[in-house]
């Protein structure tokens, strides 16, 4: 298969597993980690996922060849495109925690991957960019859109018009990677995480999420009114009465997530 699923206890790993093509994407690629997305938005035993790739790149990006060669689609079907927004808005408005763990190149449709993603682990020699402008290609997975929201804005530009790459380490002094690892233990930072993560009330995880990813858009003023909406609603649910409980039994809590 070229994306490999597996769970590990409460945390749901994606794997694209076609490193002889720098791990690019076909359409049955997209659909596979959309399909697996949307099981495990619903699945409340999963509370953390994990997408990384194989061999010396994370993604290159769309499959060229691939596209080029595609049948045109039948009146009602989707093509292409559909998928693909269908892939990223479900990456996107993924209610749980999303950490990427970029283990080699990640350009244009890979590096869309990395800004739709909540926290960016990267490998010393991963390299990040997107590409689109060096085959004439236009964006669709948040590129030009998403890039200036997460770096400064004449980097994005400076990405987006010469379709250079810049290394993991210039990258997180950009802002959009957080940690730079050896290649060797990039895999198991990411478990390491991903497992402390799930070990949080994934009530306040989903919620903080929420207000988080709406906060750019609104005032200081909506945005604080939305926390606290967030936080009238929360004060009602198990988790946070566990969490005082334990607090006060000097234990571990143990959240269920409502």
């Amino acid at each position: 298969m070229s994306v490999t699923k597996a769970l590990e206890g409460a945390v749901g790993w994606l794997t694209l597993n076609r490193p002889d093509k720098l791990n690019s994407m076909t359409r049955d690629m997209v659909e596979t980690m959309a399909a697996a997305l949307k099981a495990w938005r619903d699945d409340a035993a999963v509370r953390v996922v994990v997408l990384t790739g194989t061999g010396r790149a994370f993604c290159a990006g769309a499959d060229l060849k691939a596209g080029n060669g595609a049948a045109a689609p039948q009146p009602g079907e989707k093509d292409s495109l559909d998928v693909i927004v269908d892939f990223f808005d479900t990456l996107r408005n993924f209610p749980k925690p999303v950490i990427v763990a970029v283990n080699g190149l990640a350009l244009a449709g890979g590096m869309e991957v990395v800004l739709s993603c909540d926290i960016v682990l990267a490998a010393e020699s991963a390299r990040l960019g997107d590409a689109h402008s060096n085959f004439g290609v236009f964006p669709g997975g948040g590129g030009a859109a998403l890039l200036p929201r997460k770096v400064p804005d004449n980097v994005a530009r400076y990405l987006l018009f010469t379709g250079d790459s810049l290394t993991a380490a210039e990258m997180k002094t950009y802002g959009l990677v957080n940690e730079v690892l050896p290649d060797a233990e990039l895999t198991d930072r990411a478990r390491a995480l991903a497992e402390k993560l799930a070990g949080k009330s994934p009530l306040v995880l989903a919620r903080m999420k929420r207000v988080a990813a709406n906060a750019c858009d609104k005032t200081t003023a909506d945005a604080i009114r939305h926390e606290l909406l967030e936080l009238r609603d929360h004060k009602r649910s198990y988790d946070i009465q566990e969490g005082l409980r334990a607090f006060a039994e000097k234990r571990k809590p143990e959240f269920k997530g409502y």
